[in-house]
């Protein structure tokens, strides 16, 4: 997930509760192949290549990338060859207006053709497997029409995201649609992995929609979020406040490790996600927020006394 998914937040995950695949932020194709290609720029200078780095236990690792320039994504899919990551992902889910401007992530359901190039291009450039994550359908559901273009390319993988582009989130995600999209896959190629995607708060539920969906997995991107635990199968109401507040401080170490001092302000993100749910939290994270650096973190934390 954009903003979460960011590289001290999955080592603390990786050393909690680690799951099968993780998956990086969504990276710019455009942004690294134009700072090494047009603006001569070491890929080690790129401020882009910080939301590629990863730490040897959140293996296997998939980086994701976005683009609707076919050469473009070929040069970050081999960039991410040559880094060592497991996989490369192909986003062509995101509802961001300024992505779709570029033609990219959502936008790529509204091209098809466009679609199965990238793909072809991604795969033409590494040796690593090749997914793709999307949704349903853009203003409408398309699945009839969308799925099968993208599995006629052959990636090792489609995730699913069970709501259209227009839907965002302000609706269920429509897992009853699932076996259908099973069906599809099977109809075209039955050894591509298909996951599901949308409102899976814990394990037990995503469990169970893979098993009514016939899917092969699921992903789970905001259940993530202020619970590190999640694959362990704890619920955050039955982690004790201490350890929740502990786990704050170690990503916020983390975070500092990870990132340049001038933007730890981005770990703020994470104090409501943590902070929340008990007596004194709102006056918490009003005290965290003026905090500049995990010294400062773990000491107002500490004359909480919780």
């Amino acid at each position: 997930m954009a903003d979460v998914t960011d590289p001290a937040y999955r080592r603390l995950i990786a050393q909690t509760a680690k799951p099968d695949v993780m998956w990086t932020e969504f990276v710019s194709a455009d942004g690294l192949y134009y700072t090494r290609e047009v603006k001569k720029i070491a890929d080690s200078e790129n401020p882009l290549m910080r939301d590629l780095r990863y730490g040897e236990g959140e293996r296997p690792i998939v980086a994701q990338i976005f683009g609707s320039n076919p050469e473009h994504i070929a040069y970050a899919a081999a960039l991410a060859e040559k880094l060592g990551f497991d996989g490369v992902d192909l986003n062509m889910g995101c509802p961001d207006k300024t992505i779709e401007k570029q033609g990219a992530g959502a936008a790529m359901m509204k091209n098809p053709a466009q679609a199965k190039e990238i793909i072809k291009a991604a795969k033409g450039a590494t040796k690593l497997p090749v997914s793709v994550k999307t949704r349903i359908g853009y203003n409408k559901e398309m699945l009839e029409e969308w799925l099968p273009a993208i599995l006629e390319a052959e990636p090792a993988a489609v995730t699913l995201h069970l709501r259209t582009r227009k839907e965002m989130s302000a609706v269920p995600a429509h897992w009853e649609l699932m076996p259908r999209a099973v069906e599809i896959r099977n109809s075209i190629n039955p050894k591509i992995l298909l996951l599901g995607n949308g409102d899976l708060k814990t394990m037990q539920e995503a469990e169970e929609k893979v098993r009514a969906g016939g899917c092969d997995g699921a992903m789970l991107g905001r259940a993530i979020f202020g619970n590190p635990w999640l694959f362990s199968g704890r619920r955050i109401e039955e982690v004790p406040l201490q350890e929740r507040l502990a786990a704050l401080v170690l990503l916020a170490k983390y975070f500092e490790e990870l990132t340049p001092p001038k933007h730890f302000a981005i770990l703020k993100k994470h104090f409501k996600a943590f902070v929340s749910g008990f007596d004194g939290a709102a006056e918490l994270r009003v005290r965290l927020m003026e905090a500049e650096n995990s010294d400062a973190v773990a000491r107002i934390i500490r004359e909480a006394v919780y």
